[in-house]
């Protein structure tokens, strides 16, 4: 199964895609979808589902997981990074994706048992799961594959074959 993570932002987006097959995960790619955070949103959120698109059509997953946006005391910040998920859902339903949605707190908590993880203690995990594959730097690319890991672990969780 080929496994889509997106960590959708409105100057970042992160993406990561993983072939899993039972409970073996491997890295396929990675990378960072980037704009001016001076520009207008409207041509940001464009430019995301546009590049997202192109990234679906390439690497032809076959299902999805998207981080959601963490509500904290910010709730203006979580408004704003609603509308890059959104964006992120749109381009996947469009491919028929099936997609799911996942908070931080449990990503980190597939990946290292700890809702609380640091960054770098999910990179070391990913690279752990990954046979130690040389695996990006920029950690929207390694919240995203953490995302996509997160998904597929979740899956496999609950037992089903197919997701």
């Amino acid at each position: 199964m080929r496994i889509l993570g997106i960590d959708p932002g409105t100057v970042k987006t992160g993406w990561g895609i993983i072939d899993t097959n039972g409970q073996d995960m491997h890295y396929v790619a990675a990378g960072v979808l980037k704009q001016k955070s001076g520009s207008h949103i409207s041509n940001r959120l464009l430019y995301f589902y546009q590049e997202l698109i192109k990234i679906i059509e390439q690497y032809h997953p076959q299902s999805c997981g998207i981080e959601s946006p963490f509500v904290g005391e910010n709730v203006r910040s979580a408004f704003t990074l609603g509308k890059a998920q959104g964006v992120a859902i749109l381009a996947t339903a469009v491919k028929g994706l099936p997609t799911a949605e996942y908070l931080p707190n449990l990503v980190k908590q597939r990946l290292s048992g700890y809702g609380h993880s640091t960054k770098e203690q999910l990179q070391i995990t990913l690279k752990f799961l990954m046979d130690n594959a040389d695996l990006p730097n920029e950690t929207d690319a390694t919240d995203a594959l953490a995302i996509a890991v997160c998904h597929h672990l979740q899956n496999e969780m609950e037992g089903l074959k197919e997701y």
